[in-house]
């Protein structure tokens, strides 16, 4: 049956490409206000589902792109498995391939690794209606230039995710949410600190008032760090890490445009606006500001870093980075080499790039 819809899909993608028509890639649709606007002829990958392989004794999944996380997250909770990067899912029927596209990870990040760093490798339909192969399933196959991790953020622009093999992990035998009373610039130097010793961290944030800290792994671990630390015990502590990774913590409750920062982790609290939820240890941060984007982009890049607008009612504004002349060359290239005519998500990331 899926044999059959990766072909209706082929056949979907090689007749635009004839025709050079847009297509609009969209599993559930949940991530759609990243980025710029999707345009062009819808082409779903909502039928495209299933778990192809688990094998939970080598921790490695290959699951088809138009799977829910909510069922993969089920099958590998069975077996006390994770996907080690948390992803957000910003929607009930979220799906494999969409998190992939945008590179989406969760608190967990800094300390286990990104979503790229555990693609193992991936089957697409390029711009030209070819179905092609890059990675394996081990790691020893991902060798020489990695197409697959290639994918991971590229929003569906070099394409079609058909599926995704993952590296997966077990779950920690426990976990603690530790809570510190502290201002910002305090968080910032504890979390600093913390992040050069050796101690089982797996998530930190900061909400303006509170520093949060949670803790993941054997008991005896988790026990002794909590008795060096000290803080508060969090209670409901998972409801608590789902709303930072959703964010539907009450900071993010508004529709005013969110920013999202990206910054080395000690970079000191920057001052234009009061209210800031941090993330990351540091390397996360979300502010909502109206100011002009060039004033938040240069205040980052200042700080040695980048902005990006995650989330605006108005959609009119580049939403990333704005990327060097050589990267911009970089970029046009690979999008000619996959998608030669410009078919795949036409402007989700740069306008300027077909």
């Amino acid at each position: 049956m899926n044999a059959d819809i990766s072909n209706e899909l082929r056949d979907t993608v090689l007749k635009a490409a004839n025709a050079k028509t847009p297509l609009r890639i969209q599993g559930s649709g949940s991530k759609d206000f990243i980025g710029q606007a999707p345009s062009g002829e819808r082409l779903s990958l909502r039928e495209h589902h299933g778990i192809v392989n688990y094998q939970p004794s080598e921790l490695v999944l290959t699951a088809r792109a138009g799977t829910r996380l909510s069922d993969i997250e089920s099958q590998l909770a069975q077996h006390r498995q994770m996907l080690p990067f948390e992803p957000p899912h910003f929607g009930p029927d979220a799906t494999l391939g969409g998190t992939i596209a945008c590179g989406l990870s969760g608190p967990r990040r800094p300390y286990a690794g990104s979503a790229r760093d555990f693609v193992l490798g991936v089957r697409l339909i390029n711009g030209k209606g070819e179905i092609l192969r890059f990675g394996g399933e081990v790691m020893k196959n991902v060798a020489g230039f990695d197409a697959s991790r290639l994918m991971v953020g590229a929003m569906g622009t070099l394409g079609v995710l058909l599926d995704i093999s993952m590296k997966v992990l077990p779950r920690p035998e426990t976990e603690a949410t530790l809570v510190f009373e502290l201002g910002t610039a305090a968080a910032i130097d504890r979390m600093t600190q913390w992040s050069g010793q050796p101690l089982p961290v797996s998530a930190a944030c900061h909400d303006g008032q509170r520093l949060h800290l949670r803790l993941s792994g054997a008991a005896s671990g988790v026990n002794a760090a909590r008795q060096r630390l000290g803080g508060e015990t969090l209670n409901g502590a998972d409801a608590f890490w789902r709303s930072v990774r959703e964010l539907s913590h009450p900071f993010f409750d508004d529709d005013a445009p969110l920013w999202r920062y990206s910054l080395p982790p000690a970079t000191a609290a920057l001052t234009f606006s009061k209210h800031w939820f941090i993330d990351w240890g540091g390397a996360q941060r979300w502010v909502k500001t109206v100011l002009p984007a060039s004033i938040v982009r240069e205040t980052a890049a200042r700080a040695g870093g980048h902005a990006t607008l995650f989330y605006s009612v108005r959609r009119e504004s580049t939403f990333f980075h704005p990327l060097t002349p050589a990267a911009l060359t970089l970029h046009k290239r690979l999008k000619a080499a996959f998608d030669p005519h410009g078919i795949l998500n036409p402007g989700r990331l740069y306008r300027d790039i077909g």
